[in-house]
């Protein structure tokens, strides 16, 4: 299962509404990836908790502007600025030397910086899991087990099928109706192929 750069328009849709179990979804999804963004700033584990909470309320307010373009990343794109904005404004707060902090933030609004592909990358991995960890109480241990076996690790139906005492058509269909479901609820977060 591969992920491409776009985010639920489902469960955007449902932020906007309002809808508290949609903000815990959200919460769950992207307060590891904030973190994960923000650790390796030279920033105090206090100063990374407050900076999350900071883009997160950031995000809840300005969510009803946010308009999906139909292009990949958009999501993601839009998210990435909000974390950005908020780790300047803290550096300035923090009177802290310019040179390093600029080069950074530079690094972040490259499109062809390293640093750029790595944070694409955090997010692709980190709100996949996510979503999994949400969608996993939903099914059956040995479904769950033929899914991740067949997509996550690349074993054949048949030696799955064969080990979880299924049929290759019953790890197929397990396989399906989960990144079915996956696919539900990361509309508009992540392309999944």
């Amino acid at each position: 299962m591969l992920l491409s750069q776009s985010t639920s328009l489902n469960l955007l849709s449902r932020l906007r509404d309002g809808d508290p179990e949609s903000w815990r979804r959200m919460n769950h999804i992207y307060r590891p990836l904030m973190r994960v963004w923000l650790r390796p700033r030279g920033l105090q584990h206090a100063d990374i908790d407050d900076l999350t909470q900071t883009a997160l309320a950031v995000v809840l307010r300005r969510l009803p502007e946010f308009r999906h373009n139909g292009r990949t990343g958009a999501f993601r794109t839009w998210l990435r600025v909000i974390v950005t904005n908020v780790l300047r404004d803290h550096l300035r707060a923090a009177d802290r030397r310019p040179g390093d902090d600029e080069r950074l933030l530079a690094d972040v609004e490259d499109p062809d910086s390293e640093l750029h592909r790595r944070w694409d990358a955090d997010h692709d991995r980190i709100v996949l899991f996510g979503l999994m960890e949400l969608v996993r109480p939903e099914f059956l241990p040995a479904s769950w087990d033929a899914f991740r076996r067949t997509v996550l690790e690349g074993q054949t139906t048949s030696l799955v099928a064969a080990e979880l005492g299924l049929t290759p058509n019953a790890v197929r269909i397990a396989r399906s109706r989960i990144l079915a479901r996956l696919r539900e609820e990361a509309e508009g977060f992540v392309e999944m192929t």
